[in-house]
C-alpha cells in the first residue's frame, strides 16, 4: 500500500515528542533499572532538559484505575499546568476520556491553560479501553465503535467552544445551545486554535481521526502497518477537506552498537513482570478483538510487544544513532510528521537522543527534500541550546527521591 505523501511534509522538519513518565514504573513493565520517576521534581527538570534538546511536545498519560504494573499515577491535566509553568518553550499535551469530561469544562480548561503557558498547551483526547475505569465509577460503558461516535462528537463540541461565539450543536451524546466562552484561545500565528490530537488504531478511529482531528497518533507500528493507518485516516480526512497530521509511537534504545542496542531490548524483555503484561495484554486484547473487524489497538501484539504498552518496540527505533535516524526517516516518508518517543532512563536518554540522533536527522531530512525536488525549512527547527550527558545524569542525581532504586547508579 502506498501513501501519497504531501510535499510540505518533506519541507517541513519532523517534530519530536516524549512520552511524560507521570505514573510509577517507567514506560515498560519489566524489573530492569529505570532511572525515571512519577512526581513532578523529576519530570519539571526533564521537560527543561527535553525543551533545550530539540523536542517540541510532551504527552502526559492519563489512567484513574492502576494497569499495567503501575500501581501509582498523577491525573494528566494538573501535572501538565505544571509542566508548562517549569518550561518556555515546550508544548503540552494532556489526555483526556470523553465521558470522564465535558466538552465544554474542557474547553474552558484548555483556554485557561492556553493563557497561563501562553498558547503552549494542547490535548489528546482518547476514547478509552479500560471498562473499569467507567464502570466502576459508575458511567456509561458504550460498545467499541459507539465509544468512537461519542469521541467524534465531543471534538466537535470542543472545537466549536474554542473557535466560534454563540456555538451550537445538537447531539447524541452533547447538545449544547448559544455558548460563548470570554476569553478565547491565545492567538497563535498559524495556529486557528489549540491543537487536538486523537488515538486508536482501528478502523472506526481512523474515520473519525480523519474528520476531526488535528492530529492521528498511533500506537508503535511496523512501515507496513503504519501506512495502512495513515491511508485509513487520509481516505476519511479527504472526504471531510481536511489533512490531519500524523504522530506515531516508538520506544527507543541508543547505543554504540547494535548488539548492545538488542542486548537491552532482550533484557528488558526477559525481566518482564509477567503478571501484570499478561493482565494488561488480557484487557487490551478483548478490547481490540471486540471491534467490528478486530483491528483495535493491540489486537494482534505479543507478549514481547506489550512490555511496552503502547507497543513502542515495533516501530523498531533500536540500535545506533545512525541506524534510528535511518528508521525515522523511513517512517517520514510514509507520513509521520511527529515521533512520539519512550526511554529507559528517560532525562540521560531524551539529552542523548537530542544530541546524537536529532543532527543526523536532519541532515537526512534535507538530503530526502532535495531527493523530493524541495528544501527543508530550516526556520522552522526549534531552538535546542543542547544539555550534556553530564547535565542530564546530575540531574537524574538531583530529582529521583532518595529511596529510588535507581539513585544510586545515577549518582554513580
Amino acid at each position: 500500500m502506498t501513501t501519497t505523501v504531501p510535499i510540505s511534509s518533506f519541507e517541513t522538519p519532523l517534530k519530536f515528542a516524549y512520552w511524560v513518565p507521570n505514573v510509577s514504573g517507567g514506560l515498560v513493565v519489566s524489573t530492569i533499572e529505570q532511572r525515571t520517576d512519577w512526581q513532578l521534581p523529576y519530570n519539571s527538570r526533564l521537560a527543561q532538559i527535553a525543551e533545550n534538546s530539540g523536542f517540541e511536545y510532551a504527552l502526559t498519560q492519563t489512567r484513574y484505575a492502576a494497569s499495567y504494573g503501575a500501581d501509582k499515577q498523577h491525573e494528566a491535566s494538573a501535572f501538565s499546568l505544571a509542566l508548562l509553568a517549569a518550561t518556555q518553550r515546550l508544548r503540552v499535551i494532556a489526555a483526556f476520556h470523553p465521558g470522564m469530561w465535558h466538552p465544554g469544562v474542557l474547553a474552558k480548561w484548555l483556554i485557561t491553560a492556553d493563557h497561563l503557558s501562553d498558547g503552549r498547551a494542547a490535548v489528546n483526547i482518547v476514547s478509552g479501553w479500560l471498562k473499569d475505569e467507567f464502570t466502576k465509577f459508575g458511567l456509561p460503558w458504550l460498545e467499541h465503535d459507539e465509544r468512537y461516535v461519542r469521541t467524534e462528537e465531543f471534538i466537535r463540541a470542543l472545537r466549536g467552544l474554542l473557535t466560534e461565539n454563540g456555538y451550537s450543536q445538537d447531539g447524541d451524546y452533547y447538545s449544547i445551545d448559544d455558548f460563548t466562552l470570554n476569553p478565547g484561545p491565545v492567538d497563535v500565528p498559524g495556529r486557528p486554535h489549540p491543537e487536538i490530537f486523537f488515538g486508536g488504531n482501528s478502523t472506526a478511529a481512523q474515520g473519525a481521526a480523519g474528520r476531526v482531528a488535528d492530529w492521528y497518533f498511533s500506537n508503535g507500528r511496523t512501515l507496513e502497518g503504519y501506512e495502512e493507518n495513515v491511508a485509513g485516516v487520509l481516505a476519511s480526512a479527504q472526504q471531510a477537506g481536511r489533512q490531519p497530521r500524523f504522530g506515531l509511537n516508538g520506544f527507543v534504545i541508543a547505543r554504540e552498537s547494535r548488539k548492545e542496542a538488542e542486548e537491552t531490548l532482550r533484557e528488558i524483555v526477559a525481566k518482564a513482570h509477567r503478571p501484570a503484561v499478561e493482565g494488561f495484554q488480557k484487557s487490551v486484547q478483548e478490547a481490540g478483538a471486540s471491534t467490528k473487524d478486530g483491528k483495535g489497538m493491540w489486537a494482534g501484539s505479543s507478549f514481547e510487544d506489550l512490555v511496552q504498552y503502547n507497543d513502542g518496540f515495533k516501530t523498531r527505533l533500536i540500535g545506533t544513532p545512525e541506524e534510528i535516524a535511518d528508521r525515522i526517516i523511513e517512517y517520514k516518508k510514509v507520513g509521520v510528521n511527529l515521533m512520539l518517543t519512550c526511554y529507559l532512563h528517560f532525562q540521560e536518554e531524551v539529552a542523548a537522543f537530542g544530541r546524537d540522533v536529532l543532527p543526523i536527522v536532519r541532515e537526512k531530512e534535507a538530503d530526502l527534500a532535495r531527493a523530493r525536488g524541495t528544501e527543508l525549512n530550516t526556520e522552522l527547527l526549534p531552538v535546542a541550546p543542547g544539555v550534556s550527558a553530564e547535565e542530564a545524569a546530575a540531574a537524574t542525581a538531583e530529582t529521583l527521591p532518595a529511596d529510588h532504586p535507581a539513585k544510586a547508579g545515577a549518582a554513580a
